[in-house]
């Protein structure tokens, strides 16, 4: 006798919008001046989705699901929002109190300064405030109209930072320190190390720079001078010179120092830059070494020979 076969059980059908897992929001506020679009950088570096100055009737929509619009993909927002936006005072607190806490894990950031501290940047900066934008206003009485529309808020805020004494590193510290562990992962800390010539000009953007045109220089010897730093001739040639694997041992101790210490400075970049005369064989040579003995310490390297093809006379 042949048995039926009985029939597969049926898959139950899963809803998305039950599976979706909540959505990491920063809302960042507070008053004009007080650094809200730093404090945005540093969550973009967080890997954080960062959204300045968005209307509330879009924001509104955005909020109350946010995978539904930005996709599965982002499951960290940050916004900006303040007094930019029309009705922002009052309109906001109903915001927050409409927000899904199944869907958005919400921490709203205040930002403050002292009025002193706002007076100044915003006559450094030559901007105009939000407030005072019809001309009829003073900076000062914006200023104090902005505290005193922003005082509920400020109160509601799972979190304030007064910036008044702050530097651009500090408030990148203190971000990182309350923020960076909920990040998917630390942000990458990179080392670029470059050579370059003395005569073609100094680099820009460099942090720590070294000048190694003491060594013997390949250039005068006639069989080496059209090749560079990277040729095993030339590497054998200075290897020649005791100073060049102390320089480079010198370097190396100075630079495993200081990584770590620039690291926790909350630097994402450290350019180290080396330089000879024509930047083509003693600092290309040198910061090959380098950057070979810091990527085997686990170091995240990048190295650029910014003059090693310019012609050699």
């Amino acid at each position: 006798m042949t048995r039926a076969k009985a029939a597969p059980a049926a898959t139950p059908k899963v809803d998305p919008k039950r599976t979706r897992p909540r959505i990491r929001l920063a809302l960042i506020t507070g008053l004009s001046g007080s650094g809200k679009s730093s404090v945005a950088k540093c969550f973009e570096d967080l890997g954080y989705y960062c959204m300045d100055n968005v209307p509330l009737s879009l924001l509104r929509p955005l909020l109350r699901d946010p995978a539904e619009h930005l996709g599965q993909e982002i499951d960290r927002l940050a916004v900006v929002t303040d007094v930019r936006a029309p009705g922002f005072a009052k309109e906001l607190p109903a915001l927050l109190q409409e927000l899904d806490d199944t869907k958005v894990e919400t921490t709203v950031l205040f930002l403050e300064s002292s009025d002193e501290t706002l007076g100044r940047r915003f006559s450094e900066t030559r901007r105009r405030h939000p407030l005072a934008l019809k001309g009829d206003t003073s900076l000062h009485e914006a200023i104090v109209e902005e505290r005193r529309l922003l005082a509920d808020l400020r109160g509601a805020a799972d979190m304030i930072f007064d910036t008044s004494e702050w530097s651009i590193h500090e408030i990148r510290r203190q971000v990182w320190e309350r923020f960076a562990e909920d990040a998917p992962e630390r942000p990458h800390f990179v080392v670029s190390v470059n050579s370059f010539g003395f005569k073609h000009g100094l680099p820009y953007g460099t942090d720590l720079l070294f000048d190694v045109r003491f060594l013997e220089n390949p250039h005068f010897v006639p069989e080496l001078r059209a090749l560079t730093g990277r040729d095993a001739r030339v590497v054998q040639y200075l290897e020649s010179g005791q100073e060049f694997n102390e320089v480079v041992e010198r370097l190396e101790d100075l630079l495993l120092f200081l990584l770590p210490r620039y690291r926790d400075e909350k630097r994402s970049y450290l350019t180290v830059a080396v330089g000879c005369t024509g930047g083509r064989h003693r600092s290309v040579a040198v910061c090959e070494r380098l950057a070979h003995r810091l990527d085997s310490a686990g170091w995240a390297v990048r190295v650029d020979h910014r003059d090693l093809d310019k012609q050699s006379t």
